[in-house]
């Protein structure tokens, strides 16, 4: 089980759901569902004795996995999966309890393909951000570097 109850997640996939065009804060949230509570928001009836919830550890760990695959479409100046990448790191926050780290995002800039905002998930997690001058100035909301043809001065 998560850090949230299953009424409090079903809760949450309701709230974001107007600011979730694409699904991708939905696709999170609902890994962390139960049988009985996911039902309603997948269109293919999952089976009863293959569905589970994941519990806190298994939420922690994808939300570390998806951190280093955010790091790298940040690096690849990727925007719509950088934006992607913002949007599931609040939610794997959100799940784990850790309404600090989902605070600091949400006071974080974008500039720079989110990576304000990344920075500020792998902080609260303790996760190393990587040491390029490129990333520590995207973190800063500076281009990666000041001649950045990629979109940084876009």
């Amino acid at each position: 089980m998560s850090a949230r109850t299953q009424d409090e997640i079903v809760a949450r996939v309701r709230a974001v759901a107007d600011r979730d065009l694409f699904g991708f804060r939905t696709e999170v949230l609902i890994m962390a569902l139960d049988y009985r509570h996911v039902r309603e928001f997948v269109a293919d009836d999952p089976a009863d004795d293959g569905w589970g919830a994941a519990d806190a550890e298994t939420v922690e760990r994808e939300a570390r996995e998806y951190y280093a695959f955010a790091l790298g479409k940040i690096e690849g100046h990727r925007g719509i999966s950088a934006r992607r990448s913002v949007e599931k790191l609040t939610e794997f926050a959100w799940l784990l309890g850790r309404d600090d780290i989902v605070s600091a995002m949400e006071a974080a800039d974008y500039e720079q393909y989110g990576a304000p905002k990344v920075k500020e998930f792998g902080v609260g997690l303790g996760l190393e951000w990587p040491s390029t001058e490129a990333m520590t100035r995207m973190a800063a909301g500076e281009p990666c570097r000041p001649d950045c043809d990629e979109g940084c001065e876009r």
